[in-house]
């Protein structure tokens, strides 16, 4: 059944179009159901259309480079899926299933053409929502490729593992070497000066404790630092998977641009000779 224009409104894509172009539009677009578990489209349909979700539930998977199934998108209110596909007329990439009772707004290609040949202006009021979206992408990824592995692991830490690290530094160091080796010999220089009046005589049993309790409690502290060192490690590890992964998918690009200029140079090179004139058959024989 045909949608109501205030259902269409709320969707971003369509937030710039005029009451009439919405008129029009929601005279093609049709509202489909979908039950729990059912699947909305798979990869590979062909010419499928494109939906947006009202209400529900639904779970937007891929298959990767490893035959594994990978979550790709969960759709909210308003958000569009198989929008990409639709438009280039290029079978699925991914498989959208409802994993509860689901409402969407189904669109096609020609919903489309019908909208922009009857209000031409909404045609440019879609490129500008797209256009803003682009850029906001655009800002996201330079803000992931900025981004400095110590400031998001100092936003992460906690007052605990803060601590922690200062400790095992602290306890690590030459400092606290020096600190502990001139506590020990005062301690027992001391003792032995005062001999039967001593708090602790040889063989220095409380000494003894309190180097058992200190050893107690510096193992889980220099323990709770090399946690959280791993942590950093694997933080940094993460941002640099990114970097590379960036980093290849422009080589890729670059490479296919190259190629295109080498065909586009050999064609027009071939253009500029002409046909290669008949070889005569003195020719041939030299």
């Amino acid at each position: 059944m045909p949608c109501h224009t205030d259902e269409l409104r709320q969707v971003p894509l369509f937030s710039l179009l005029d009451d009439d172009e919405l008129a029009v539009l929601s005279q093609q677009v049709e509202l489909r159901s979908f039950a729990a578990k059912q699947r909305i489209y798979k990869a590979g349909d062909t010419n499928g259309p494109a939906y947006v979700m009202l209400d529900g539930e639904v779970s937007v998977t891929l298959i990767d480079e490893d035959g594994q199934e990978v979550l790709f998108s969960e759709p909210k209110h308003g958000d569009l899926f198989g929008f990409a596909s639709m438009l280039q007329e290029l079978p699925h990439h991914t498989t959208a299933v409802a994993v509860e009772p689901t409402t969407c707004i189904e669109i096609d290609r020609n919903d489309i053409n019908v909208l922009i040949a009857a209000k031409p202006q909404a045609g440019l009021d879609m490129l500008t929502v797209m256009a803003g979206e682009i850029h906001n992408a655009q800002k996201v990824i330079s803000g992931r490729a900025a981004r400095n592995p110590n400031e998001i692991i100092d936003e992460q830490e906690t007052f605990g593992e803060r601590i922690a690290d200062k400790v095992a530094s602290f306890g690590g160091s030459w400092s606290f070497i020096i600190l502990f080796a001139v506590t020990l010999v005062s301690y027992t220089i001391l003792s032995n000066l005062l001999h039967n009046k001593s708090w602790d005589p040889y063989p220095y049993i409380l000494l003894n404790l309190f180097l058992s309790m200190l050893a107690a409690i510096q193992a889980p502290v220099i323990m709770m630092s090399q946690n959280r060192q791993d942590h950093k490690d694997r933080v940094r590890s993460e941002l640099d998977f990114e970097v590379n992964r960036r980093a290849e998918s422009e080589i890729q690009a670059l490479s296919r641009k190259l190629h295109y200029l080498t065909d586009l140079v050999g064609d027009i090179q071939e253009q500029v000779q002409g046909p290669n004139p008949p070889r005569r058959d003195d020719d041939l024989r030299s």
